[in-house]
């Protein structure tokens, strides 16, 4: 397809991508990722915070229930990441019209598999969150937060797409305003919901529903009254089944996380419950310690939106030199964070364990996970961004591959065999032995890619 000329203020935004020294512009595109990656786990603590005042139970259905938040973020995510990163490189070709096609097909392909997770798990809620890990004793709390939050999975994962656009075109900061607005509306609604109403886990699920809604109703009003440079519109869906399949093949990294992200909670909540005498306050533990975990976790997946961009629009123009540079600018920063965080969160890890839920047989098993958590958080950034990488350009294998390595194929072993062997010791344990050798894996990838592939695919006569 042809190049076709772009807007005055469309070539401005491709002329910044372009042109800004990268240490600065990733720090400005990573500014507001961050504050939304922030925004997005507060609301998602605010849950597990204000739900542990109830009890202990209904703490841990919470983080059951999280489960089937990584399957709704693993359709939504996916296709949003799968467009997010044709949509960069099509804008640093002045592709415009190929990158509205693409996010109005992503659109739909997301409305949909979010609708079918919304009318399948209402059907199978209940035998679902039995899956997930829930006892008995939770069951009840845990349906009653998780039918709210299957209601809004098709909003949910229609939004992201138009978030993780608005990305791609270097708008970070308009996408912030969505999360951030829904995110804060949510934790006023938790306490009223829950404790002024009565409603419990229920209140919980229905703040973060409307939350979901308001962020949806900010971000379109950038589509609707043209603050976005994509204009994506009915007409523009794509009626060829190979858009629909690029779009979801170059997200497939982001399904695989996330799925397997649901697959690794199942399985470490099953854990915590099977090795220990108290399964609720073990599965509140494990809880408690992967928010934090993933408190930190969000910061440094932040930075890396913020570079994606950077890297796929250079990229998409030719030059690899700022290409790199992205990459590893993002690296220093996330690492420093992830050093800063690791050394901060050891200190008190007891404090951090009984803010969310002062029970000591809570505490007892929760302080080792996170010790456990903070040992490897160093490296968390670099294995991030390798992967980040690869799937902005465009690289599905490696991309895929080492997605399914953190809470796949390394994890998966890790989690019945340590267990098994040391007991409950094993199940806190697991999820930071497979970060750590998904650390190593990823080191020959990104060393081979960046000093030979990432030359040879770059198109003819366009390398710096």
């Amino acid at each position: 397809m042809e190049k076709q000329t772009v807007p005055p203020s469309d070539e401005a935004q491709r002329e910044k991508m372009l042109r800004t020294p990268v240490p600065k512009l990733v720090t400005l595109l990573s500014i507001p990722t961050v504050a939304t990656q922030m925004i997005s786990i507060v609301y998602n603590t605010a849950d597990a915070y204000f739900v542990s005042k109830i009890d202990t139970n209904a703490s841990a259905a919470v983080g059951v229930a999280f489960s089937l938040m990584s399957l709704i973020h693993a359709f939504g995510y996916g296709v949003g990441m799968g467009c997010g990163s044709l949509v960069s490189r099509l804008l640093g070709e002045k592709r415009k019209d190929e990158a509205d096609r693409v996010t109005s097909t992503a659109c739909l392909e997301a409305f949909i598999l979010g609708l079918t997770v919304c009318v399948f798990g209402q059907i199978f809620l209940r035998p679902l969150m039995t899956l997930f890990g829930s006892t008995d004793a939770m069951l009840d709390y845990t349906c009653a937060y998780a039918r709210y939050v299957l209601a809004a999975a098709p909003l949910m994962c229609f939004t992201f797409v138009l978030i993780d656009t608005l990305r791609a075109e270097g708008k970070a900061k308009l996408s912030m305003f969505g999360t951030v607005g829904g995110g804060l509306l949510n934790v006023v609604l938790d306490p009223i919901f829950i404790f002024k109403f009565g409603m419990g886990t229920a209140g919980a699920g229905l703040a973060t529903a409307i939350s979901q809604v308001f962020t949806f109703i900010v971000i379109m009003y950038f589509y609707v009254f043209k603050k976005s440079i994509v204009a994506p519109s009915v007409s523009k869906i794509s009626k060829n089944v190979k858009t629909y399949t690029e779009i979801v093949t170059t997200g497939m990294p982001t399904i695989f996380r996330q799925g397997l992200a649901t697959l690794a909670s199942t399985l470490l909540m099953r854990g915590a419950s099977a090795y220990s005498e108290t399964p609720e306050a073990a599965i509140a533990a494990i809880t408690v310690s992967n928010k934090v975990y993933l408190l930190v976790r969000s910061f440094i997946l932040g930075i890396g939106q913020g570079f994606q961009p950077v890297a796929g629009y250079n990229f998409g123009a030719g030059d690899v030199k700022r290409t790199k540079q992205s990459f590893w600018f993002a690296t220093g920063i996330g690492t420093a964070v992830c050093v800063l965080s690791a050394g901060l969160i050891a200190l008190f890890p007891q404090s951090v364990i009984a803010f969310f839920r002062d029970d000591p047989d809570v505490i007892r098993i929760g302080v080792p996970a996170l010790l456990y958590a903070c040992a490897v958080m160093p490296l968390m950034a670099f294995s991030t961004y390798v992967n980040q990488l690869f799937q902005c350009l465009g690289v599905k294998f490696p991309a895929t591959f080492l997605a399914s390595c953190r809470q796949g194929l390394c994890f998966l072993p890790l989690i019945f065999a340590l267990p098994a062997a040391f007991g409950l010791a094993g199940v806190q344990a697991a999820q930071p032995g497979a970060d750590l050798l998904t650390f190593f894996i990823s080191i020959p990838f990104i060393v081979v890619f960046l000093k030979k592939k990432l030359y040879d695919r770059v198109p003819k006569g366009k390398n710096k």
